[in-house]
């Protein structure tokens, strides 16, 4: 009995390692190439397992699209030297990142320049 609570214990825990890794993939995002925009922040939301930005950003017809944008986790962040307050709706900031495959509009951050600040910084 011992060797079979032991099997699925095993089971169930490489099971979950797997889900870990998959739930981390990149996979729907276009890693091998940025985008770079520019747009007016509409809400952030530093919570976990990531981060959140919505960036309204203009077209060329004068329309705008509000893109979410997906960054690193909240602790990540502030490991990286970012504080809740760098990033406020309201703000207007250039980011680079991966967009969806689907053409949705939607990135993976990489970088983020807030408004004001000469050099961007990391934001995965």
């Amino acid at each position: 009995m011992k060797k079979i609570t032991y099997l699925f214990t095993m089971i169930g825990l490489l099971s979950l390692g797997n889900y870990a890794l998959s739930h981390h993939s990149h996979g729907n995002y276009e890693m091998t190439e940025y985008t770079e925009m520019e747009g007016v922040v509409q809400q952030v939301l530093w919570v976990n397992p990531h981060t959140w930005i919505y960036l309204e950003v203009p077209n060329n017809d004068g329309t705008s699209t509000l893109w979410a944008m997906e960054g690193g986790g909240p602790q990540g962040l502030i490991r990286r030297g970012w504080q809740r307050d760098d990033v406020e709706a309201g703000d207007t900031i250039k980011v680079r990142c991966h967009r969806v495959k689907d053409n949705n509009p939607q990135c993976l951050l990489g970088m983020v320049t807030p408004e004001g600040w000469t050099e961007e910084k990391e934001w995965d």
